[in-house]
């Protein structure tokens, strides 16, 4: 088991986020001092949609996804976070209950940082404040875009631009924990149409499945059924 990651680390982390720009060093290391340190399981929750929010988390290793879920137990997963993301943002501004729920997918090493903690220092540093509102903004625009990707595009589409889009240099990884019924939730639909417009694509010439990646043959004609 890999040693417990030092405070005197997670500051240089934090440091090289573009979250935490405008927080002086002296505040940061004083922030750091009151994170919490905690390994999850596969599989196991981090935090539970409607529950009482405690802070910002940063993912220091392993895999996380956050997930509205309907009554029935049906997924839409908002974000998958790898290694260096922070999440639960919305905590930063307002003592609300957990919009979503965050489970890891693989073993997990996360830092909380306390939401009273947050406060102290957006209240001493302005700068701090006006980017941590502008990282918010964005995040309202992913979800703005999620949204009209379920609404305007159809899963052929979404899943061309998902490729796409996570694709380093024509290809797109797919770790263990990444199987059919994941990238289903991720695109709002169940693992059958996934499979269907998976074969769709191949057939087509535009891409290769292979066992735990997805190969871009057609960057062009992709993009185009993205769009």
């Amino acid at each position: 088991m890999p040693a417990k990651p030092t405070l005197h680390g997670l500051v240089h982390q934090l440091k090289s986020l573009t979250f935490f720009v405008g927080l002086p060093p002296n505040t940061l290391e004083e922030l750091v001092k009151t994170a919490v340190y905690r390994t999850y399981d596969p599989g196991e929750i981090i935090f539970l949609e409607g529950e009482q929010a405690s802070g910002l988390y940063f993912l220091q290793s392993g895999w996380v996804k956050v997930v509205k879920s309907s009554p029935t137990g049906r997924e839409q997963v908002l974000r998958f976070m790898e290694p260096g993301d922070t999440f639960n943002e919305v905590v930063v501004f307002a003592n609300l209950a957990n919009p979503a729920t965050a489970i890891a997918l693989e073993t997990a090493e996360i830092w909380l940082l306390p939401r009273e903690s947050l406060n102290h220092a957006l209240r001493q540093n302005p700068d701090f404040a006006q980017h941590a509102i502008t990282k918010m903004a964005e995040r309202v625009l992913h979800l703005v875009n999620l949204v009209a990707d379920l609404s305007l595009r159809p899963v052929t589409g979404r899943l061309a631009r998902l490729i796409g889009d996570g694709a380093i240099d024509g290809v797109l990884s797919r770790p263990r924990w990444y199987t059919q019924t994941e990238l289903a939730a991720r695109l709002g639909t169940v693992p059958d149409v996934v499979q269907r417009a998976l074969r769709q694509l191949e057939q087509d010439g535009l891409i290769q499945v292979e066992r735990h990646q997805i190969r871009i043959l057609d960057t062009a004609a992709l993009a185009a059924i993205a769009t």
